[in-house]
């Protein structure tokens, strides 16, 4: 998916479709929801939602079948979803990804 990778194979392959596989897709996906996350952290003022958003790279790069509720993770993640309109956008496209 790197930009010099695109170039050769447009170059020398001109006709052939460009297909990127869903692992990679996901994987970029991810970082830009942990830069993000990390962003908003930095800039909200109220410290509450700043505690509530800490700690949850995880459980925002989770699949939501994997949450342990015995760790109250579904809790916790539903809880910085519903504070942070922002962050759930940005979660739910998330998801929507992983889905193709």
């Amino acid at each position: 998916m790197s930009p010099a990778y695109l170039s050769a194979v447009v170059k020398n392959l001109p006709n052939v479709p460009i297909v990127f596989d869903r692992f990679h897709v996901v994987k970029l996906f991810n970082e830009k929801l942990s830069n993000f996350r990390r962003d908003l952290y930095n800039h909200l003022s109220d410290s509450k939602e700043q505690k509530l958003i800490k700690g949850t790279r995880w459980l925002l790069l989770k699949n939501p079948e994997n949450l342990k509720d015995n760790r109250n993770e579904p809790d916790r993640l539903k809880t910085a979803l519903e504070i942070n309109q922002p962050l759930s956008t940005v979660y739910y496209m998330k998801e929507e990804i992983r889905q193709i």
